[in-house]
């Protein structure tokens, strides 16, 4: 959440910034409420003082054995406003608090401005888009036709927006997988966590997605856990009211989780395929790191997440987010997007971003620095990359006229040394 102080102390700046992303936002409720919240906290305080004062001047005249009762008597009405006002105060800072957890992240001064994706920047492209002697297909068709992909069995055992993955198609999933992993392990100097799927509500409070997304998310009927939308829930929350030293500052995760998300704000669009279901499996970067160091950090993960697509020779581009289309939680967001030939268009793959102290207050994430100073961490999360759409960009970007399917090299090793798929 944004820091309270900086809205109070410079409201109008924070008001600017902030209506680049959503013109609707609007700080003014916000800070009536923090103009009364402050006024009422020093008037208790000052009840409280006046308290302590009668304390300890009754404290002397029974000591003296003097009478008391008019100070008495006084302390007892004292005590009655404070317990009036407490009541009221608590209200206001939980109102505060609501209010808060509700305004997105302020934009950093080198994202652009603009409305939504037609105003995102591409900085850069990566690879030649291959260049077919037929006319490539989609990857729902590709792995059809080869027997890997199947969708009617899926929305047989569960519903739709769902796929089951056959034989060498649940091998090439897998292989993906530990491909991701062990570069970023390896290559990248992360370390692996393994983390629940099921996590409470503080936890998705933490990275921004409740209140605010709470429609996107499966929440178990019983009990109160949601299933993760993403790893960087869980692994983000790791540290949750923890003090890292300095030291070991950035710390760096990498971790495979499978992912849920309800889509509901999506009806209609990408119905067909892997690109927007209900499950998927994903590895994610996370970095805790220095407030200083925090834009240059997004810039060495949104490198590592660029790696594993050049490696298995995926033509992608980078685009930097404008401010309309930022993330809840992000100050500046690097998309790569995937050339997807069947469909002759880019496709998102994996999202980079710099949270800043956005969520480190959110979940109380603090770091003890070398002049023994306590300061919030800054988290940045990435996909390293999403592997059901990797999968889907390997079956278009390598399709082969006779219906097969070849096997970049970087995976083959993960595939007993399968260098193709051919019809089952």
């Amino acid at each position: 959440m944004l820091d309270i102080k900086k809205i109070r102390e410079n409201a109008a700046q924070m008001e600017e910034r902030l209506t680049k992303r959503d013109p609707r936002i609007n700080l003014k409720q916000l800070q009536t409420k923090d103009t009364k919240r402050k006024a009422l906290l020093l008037q208790v305080e000052e009840l409280k003082a006046r308290r302590n004062k009668a304390s300890d001047e009754i404290a002397v005249l029974k000591k003296d054995k003097k009478d008391a009762s008019a100070l008495i008597q006084d302390m007892q009405t004292v005590s009655a406003q404070i317990k009036a006002l407490d009541p009221e105060l608590k209200t206001l800072e939980e109102e505060i608090d609501a209010e808060l957890l509700n305004i997105p992240n302020t934009p950093d001064d080198t994202v652009p401005v603009g409305k939504d994706e037609k105003d995102n920047k591409i900085i850069r492209e990566w690879g030649k888009k291959r260049i077919f002697d037929f006319t490539p297909r989609d990857h729902t068709d590709v792995g059809e036709i080869l027997g890997i992909l199947d969708f009617k069995t899926a929305a047989k055992i569960s519903g739709a927006r769902f796929a089951l993955l056959k034989g060498p198609g649940a091998m090439l999933e897998r292989a993906i997988i530990s491909f991701f992993l062990e570069t970023h392990i390896q290559k990248h100097g992360y370390q692996e966590v393994w983390v629940p799927f099921l996590v409470n509500p503080q936890s998705m409070q933490g990275t921004g997605q409740l209140p605010k997304f709470e429609a996107e998310l499966f929440k178990c009927r019983d009990d109160e856990y949601y299933l993760i939308p993403t790893a960087e829930v869980p692994v983000t929350n790791i540290h949750r009211d923890e003090i890292m030293a300095e030291a070991d500052l950035p710390r760096k995760y990498v971790c495979y989780t499978a992912c849920f998300r309800r889509e509901s704000g999506s009806y209609g669009k990408d119905t067909r395929g892997l690109i927007r279901n209900h499950q998927f499996n994903k590895v994610e970067l996370v970095k805790f790191v220095k407030p200083e160091e925090s834009f240059k950090e997004l810039e060495v993960l949104t490198g590592d997440a660029e790696e594993v697509l050049q490696l298995l020779g995926l033509p992608y581009r980078v685009v930097a987010l404008c401010t309309g289309d930022l993330g809840f939680s992000s100050a500046k967001t690097y998309d790569l997007e995937v050339w997807m030939p069947g469909e002759n268009r880019y496709r998102e793959i994996s999202s980079c971003s710099n949270f800043t102290d956005y969520q480190a207050r959110r979940m109380n994430i603090k770091y003890r620095g070398q002049d023994k100073g306590i300061n919030f961490v800054h988290t940045l999360n990435g996909s390293g990359v999403a592997v059901g759409r990797t999968f889907a960009a390997i079956l278009e970007n390598y399709q082969q006229k006779d219906g097969s399917l070849d096997i970049p090299a970087a995976l083959q090793k993960y595939m007993n040394g399968l260098m193709a798929i051919s019809k089952l």
